[in-house]
């Protein structure tokens, strides 16, 4: 299945990089027991909120320059913590003989057998207290695998930790350490964030000890590095590795998002990094304080971004939103009344312009709860209601092989289909309830390439008009009116539209 590529550019030799919390300053791995710690996520358990200080009101726009940021640094830098993590190697990459001849060499008795030691490694992040009785925020990357978690305060004082949950999707987590009357940090509205804010960044990078670096909001609303959830806050301020889970922080010291990546040539900081918004950060943190665990919003729709090829055949051109390509069988989103199609411009009172936007939006509602969607259907306004689900496991898998394939003369040019028998469907991992024609090869040059069509999908419909067979779909090309066609594809277990474009090559 092809998709435009949206990984940053090789040839430039840049890289994301999430940062590490392992500092390779120095010798910091070393055998210790043979015992592995066995980390396990605990639930909160305790029906009282945590107090969680919050500011919203705005940040004043007025132009002033700043001598110093002395007395805000003062007041927030005790809220940023040292985040010390032991975790076990790992010894994937050891086959059985490997294993056997380092056992000769390493470890002690056990049961007459000799047994390897493995090292362990140990490492450094940062974080930020968001209670007075001792939560505190960070990133997932940053205690994942751990076996062992401690916290140092700014004062010296140093607390065992536990992992109270973590989130991969959001690259969150949330620790525990005993202790009361810490100086926990104040939280801002990051909505009301705008790009050329001033912005501080907190942290410990390459575990030197507690930084400051400063920096403005370079833009927002960021997918940067392949999270599940991503709607990042960019900033030129200096991050380093080390500086993950700590504070990003506005000029009056509120917390405005957590530090959690960089865009990097070098893997140091080169004026791009990224961070968790504070209201994501929140939602999260609220879930995993209360339940241990994070329960988002589910609909039931593969969506996709409106582009200016598509909403000229869905005759919204002007408009925002995102485009439902498929709708889960008794799903929420089929229960409402939601079609393949439909453009939601509206969730839940608030505007939709992109498909990113809607799956943030979605997540926030609780299972449960009910939201009203606003859609535009062949060009009419809907308003429906969906009472949103709990989301399921939705990992697919599918298989690509390659397939002989019969050529296609018709308007999708160097597109060449077949029907879809039995061999076909087990092949490309097909659903028998899908119904239309498979797609066996597409030119690397042609039009349909570009939009993004591979060996593997299956048309399901050409121009709104149904596909049951490939002979349909070369019927349905032979008398185009123009050369633009609409295509509904099935692609690895969803749905979703694309535009193939010819007028450029015809």
């Amino acid at each position: 299945m092809g998709h435009m590529n949206t990984q940053p550019n090789t040839n430039n030799r840049s890289s994301l990089i999430r940062l590490p919390r392992f500092i390779l300053a120095g010798s910091i791995l070393t055998a210790v027991s043979v015992f592995a710690v066995t980390q396990t996520v605990e639930n909160g358990g305790n029906d009282k909120k945590p107090a969680i200080v919050l500011d919203a009101k705005p940040l004043s726009h007025e132009t002033k320059m700043a001598t110093s940021f002395a007395p805000v640094i003062k007041r927030v830098s005790p809220s940023v913590v040292k985040v010390f993590v032991t975790s076990k190697a790992d010894p994937a990459g050891f086959d059985g003989d490997q294993s056997d001849l380092l056992r000769r060499y390493f470890g002690g008795r056990q049961g007459g057998q000799r047994q390897m030691e493995m090292p362990r490694q140990q490492g450094i992040g940062s974080g930020v207290i968001v209670t007075t009785d001792g939560y505190v925020l960070t990133n997932n990357h940053v205690v994942d695998h751990a076996s062992d978690v401690r916290v140092s305060l700014q004062d010296g004082r140093e607390y065992p930790a536990k992992v109270i949950g973590t989130d991969p999707k959001t690259d969150l987590a949330v620790v525990k350490i005993d202790a009361n009357s810490l100086p926990a940090i104040q939280m801002t509205d990051s909505e009301q964030v705008e790009v050329g804010d001033t912005v501080l960044a907190i942290g410990n990078p390459f575990g030197i000890g507690q930084t400051v670096t400063t920096g403005i909001v370079s833009a927002t609303g960021r997918s940067a590095i392949g999270l599940d959830y991503e709607d990042f806050i960019q900033t030129d301020a200096a991050i380093n590795p080390g500086n993950s889970g700590g504070a990003l922080v506005d000029v009056e010291g509120r917390l405005v998002g957590i530090n959690t990546a960089i865009l990097s040539r070098s893997g140091g900081n080169q004026g791009i990094g990224f961070a968790v918004p504070a209201n994501l950060a929140r939602d999260v943190m609220e879930s995993l304080m209360k339940d241990g665990k994070v329960t988002r919003g589910y609909l039931g729709v593969m969506i996709q971004d409106l582009t200016p090829a598509i909403a000229k055949k869905f005759n919204a051109e002007g408009k925002s939103g995102a485009l439902v390509g498929d709708v889960s069988a008794n799903g929420p989103a089929e229960k409402a009344g939601l079609q393949s199609g439909d453009l939601v411009v509206e969730f839940a009172g608030k505007p939709v312009t992109s498909s990113r936007q809607l799956k943030l939006q979605v997540a926030r509602v609780k299972p449960g709860e009910s939201a009203e969607v606003k859609v535009l259907r062949d060009g009419a306004e809907k308003t429906l209601t969906v009472k949103v689900g709990d989301q399921p496991n939705l990992d697919r898998l599918a298989k690509n092989d390659k397939q002989p394939a019969a050529k296609d003369t018709g308007t999708l040019n160097g597109v060449a289909v077949e029907e879809l028998d039995r061999q076909a469907r087990r092949e490309f991992n097909i659903p028998e309830s899908v119904k239309g024609a498979l797609v066996t090869q597409v030119a690397p040059d042609s039009a349909a390439a570009d939009a993004g069509m591979s060996p593997g999908d299956v048309i399901l419909e050409l121009n709104r008009q149904p596909v049951k067979s490939a002979e349909d779909a070369i019927r349905l090309t032979e008398n185009a009116q123009d050369k633009t066609t609409l295509v509904k594809l099935w692609s690895k277990g969803g749905q979703r539209f694309v535009v193939v474009d010819e007028t450029r090559t015809s």
